[in-house]
């Protein structure tokens, strides 16, 4: 019993960093807010691999794991970016694009749910790497203009529901004998997030940036060379018409 209720642990801790991490966004404290958001991706990510290692998989716990990053990494992000960028744009507009983002980051979650995907690949941009861009971007919000944090936060929401195929790392196993060094990872991450509260959350928007932009990149790579084809064979065709007609 106690075995099947230790990734649930790791679900309750995203979910409880999630919370505190809109309390801090409301005390203006995002920076903070932010490395919580980060914490909480770590904590995520290894949920789901602790209950492979334990063999423990159920239906509650990806319920619950839902449940939480709708929280963390949905709800938590976007009131970061409000309470940092959006204060002084129009309120209309504002609660819209605030609201969005987890709307959007719900129906990733439910669709993710739902219907079966691609072996080794997400359909959308997963909502943990979508909040956290979204949670490390609002604190360059001094160095950014308020309209590209209003186009980014909307660009992450269609990226979440679109579907546009991004890698899935969730599938790497985490061996059964490492599991004594979860609380040691989980303990470092938290030390080094409080040491360096200022380039953490820039090399963490880095890599998710490098992460979001590989797979729209990698989408228009696949799209392009269909259309390419099309015009070619339209082409193609035209011209044998048009040979058959001066004949």
């Amino acid at each position: 019993m106690i075995t099947k209720s230790i990734p649930n642990l790791f679900t309750i801790g995203n979910l409880f960093l999630g919370v505190i991490a809109i309390i801090m966004a409301f005390n203006d404290e995002p920076n903070t807010a932010a490395l919580l958001v980060i914490i909480a991706m770590l904590m995520d990510g290894l949920d789901g691999r602790v209950a492979r290692a334990l063999n423990v998989q159920s239906e509650f716990g990806k319920e619950l794991d839902s449940l939480s990053d709708v929280i963390s990494f949905g709800v938590a992000p976007a009131f970061i970016m409000y309470q940092a960028a959006f204060q002084d744009v129009n309120p209309a507009m504002a609660w819209i694009v605030t609201a969005v983002f987890p709307i959007c980051g719900a129906l990733r979650l439910a669709r993710f749910n739902v219907i079966a995907g691609i072996p080794g690949y997400f359909i959308g941009l997963p909502i943990p790497a979508a909040g956290g861009v979204l949670a490390t971007l609002a604190l360059f919000n001094s160095e950014l203009h308020f309209s590209l944090l209003l186009i980014s936060t909307l660009a992450l929401s269609f990226l979440m529901v679109s579907n546009m195929k991004y890698p899935n790392f969730k599938k790497l196993g985490l061996p059964k004998a490492a599991m004594w060094s979860i609380p040691i990872v989980v303990a470092g991450a938290a030390v080094l997030a409080y040491l360096f509260q200022e380039a953490i959350p820039k090399v963490i928007l880095a890599l998710l940036l490098v992460y979001a932009l590989w797979g729209l990149k990698k989408n228009v790579e696949r799209l392009l060379p269909r259309r390419l084809r099309g015009r070619r064979r339209h082409g193609h065709e035209e011209e044998e018409s048009r040979s058959k007609h001066s004949a």
